[in-house]
């Protein structure tokens, strides 16, 4: 028999040992649905997502002596760092740029990824150069890093503090005992499965498990019905950096803001493509960060408008539109942007960088006031002077941007961590009880990490001592913060 017949014939018998039960049953492969959920066991402090405030909360709950299990729907930790791309960290220093405000896990965090060739200390990273996209007001001390290197990093530390990790696992609705979160009913690849907890902390970014336990929450800005922007981040390498450093030089005295529109990095150039016909990406100017390697360049600039986190729907269109926007901007890079023309795409990431959805309302709101008079409560688990950034509310193209306007920073407190109505359960992460205003400070990573590191302390406290995270002495929180050598002023 001929080859080619061969492999006809063997086809065609695979085709119909597959229609007609004749093949071997794949490991795992069960006909009969399974009529109960999985036990999944029961852990002290469970965290619901992996990214940079829930594998935070991970680590320190673990380190404060919890037995911790964390759940991420991804295949790695990290989440906007990792699997969004987002980067680089934007600054833990204060507003004078002389002190570094957000230590602790972050910092530790950072000086790992440093040993590995990693990533860039911030100390070593100023305002106005390619790091920072040239930027200047509130980019001062930023850090660039590889996320490859920071997956490595955060497996290891969750390793070496004995979290549990499951990751392709989602949440389905928390486990309630009155009002009280005591664990959560997971999809996993086995199938459906519970697990049981003392304290959870919901990492989702959307507080979807504070909504989903009955938590009272807002959705965007209420006062105008909007969210803020999407962006789908990537990297590009192969980038003759001195090229195209020396084509934004040149153009550094034309950076402009007018009518809340920026015209910054490679805004001569996006003018050049708009007259072409070749631009219609609610952006005047690219905001390009050079990365750890001199030919890599992180970009943040695809913008893709009233994306609901919550939907389904909303997440798949929006995620189709960032690829779209992303080749768009290839695009752009070969045929205008000096040293871009032979650029590739190093990859694109594989979640939608989302600024805002649910803020889950907690026992303190945090408003831009809080922030921009420097505000430091007596129970503040963090320092910050991360800027007040508002993406589109005033325009397409607009950004609000607002700094720090007394001290050298202002707190967080542990309130505002701490949900209404719900017992059991603390909230790390983008979704905390802020308004839609001061969220769009506290959203950004290292702040995210910091609250992280303070949720997962208070929950080991709260699971040791069988009492609601509400109760839980700040006091105690903020010693221990300090030993594990986060700043608090």
């Amino acid at each position: 028999m001929k080859r080619r017949d061969f492999l006809k014939t063997s086809g065609a018998a695979v085709a119909g040992g597959l229609l007609l039960g004749g093949a071997p049953a794949l490991s795992g492969c069960s006909s009969a649905a399974q009529s109960t959920d999985r036990d999944w066991g029961n852990t002290d402090v469970l965290v619901v997502g992996g990214g940079p405030a829930g594998v935070c909360s991970a680590i320190a709950a673990a380190r404060t002596g919890a037995k911790v299990t964390i759940i991420e729907q991804g295949n790695c930790l990290g989440g906007m760092a990792t699997r969004g791309l987002v980067a680089p960290f934007m600054t833990c220093y204060d507003t004078t740029g002389e002190v570094m405000v957000i230590r602790g896990l972050f910092e530790e965090i950072v000086d790992r990824m440093v040993a590995l060739g990693g990533a860039i200390h911030p100390s070593q990273v100023r305002a106005g150069t390619p790091f920072s996209a040239w930027i200047t007001t509130g980019h001062d001390h930023l850090t660039p890093f590889d996320p490859e290197t920071l997956k490595f990093v955060l497996d290891q530390m969750c390793s070496e503090a004995g979290v549990k990790i499951l990751f392709h696992t989602s949440l389905v609705n928390p486990i309630l005992k009155g009002s009280s979160v005591t664990g959560l009913r997971i999809l996993t690849r086995e199938g459906l499965g519970r697990i049981g907890a003392k304290v959870t902390i919901d990492a989702t970014g959307d507080g979807d498990v504070a909504a989903r336990a009955g938590a009272p929450c807002t959705f965007g800005n209420p006062e105008i019905g909007k969210v803020q922007p999407s962006t789908l981040f990537f990297h590009i390498n192969n980038v003759d950096t001195p090229k195209l450093t020396k084509d934004v030089e040149a153009h550094l005295h034309e950076f402009r803001k007018v009518n809340g529109v920026s015209y910054r990095a490679l805004h001569w150039r996006v003018e050049e493509a708009e007259a072409a016909g070749e631009w219609d990406i609610a952006r005047k100017s690219v905001n390009i960060y050079r990365g750890v390697k001199e030919d890599e360049w992180a970009v943040n600039c695809t913008r893709i408008a009233n994306v609901d986190a919550t939907s389904t729907e909303s997440l798949s269109a929006a995620e189709t539109e960032g690829r779209r926007q992303v080749q768009e901007l290839m695009n752009f890079f070969h045929k205008y942007v000096p040293g871009c023309e032979q650029a590739t795409i190093k990859s694109s990431a594989s979640t939608l960088g989302i600024r805002e959805s649910r803020h889950v309302q907690g026992e303190y709101l945090l408003t831009a006031d809080d922030l921009l008079q420097g505000v430091v409560p007596e129970d503040s688990i963090l320092c910050a002077s991360n800027s007040v950034d508002v993406h589109g509310r005033n325009g397409a193209n607009t950004t609000e941007y607002k700094t720090v306007e007394k001290g050298q920073w202002y707190g967080l407190p542990l309130r505002s961590l701490i949900p209404l109505q719900i017992d059991g359960l603390i909230v790390a992460g983008r979704a905390i009880s802020a308004s839609s205003d001061a969220a769009g400070a506290v959203r950004v990573m290292p702040p995210c990490m910091a609250m992280g590191h303070a949720a997962g302390i208070a929950a080991a406290l709260a699971a040791a001592k069988g009492a609601a995270p509400r109760n839980i002495d700040p006091a105690e929180v903020r010693s221990i913060l300090k030993q594990q050598k986060a700043f608090l002023g």
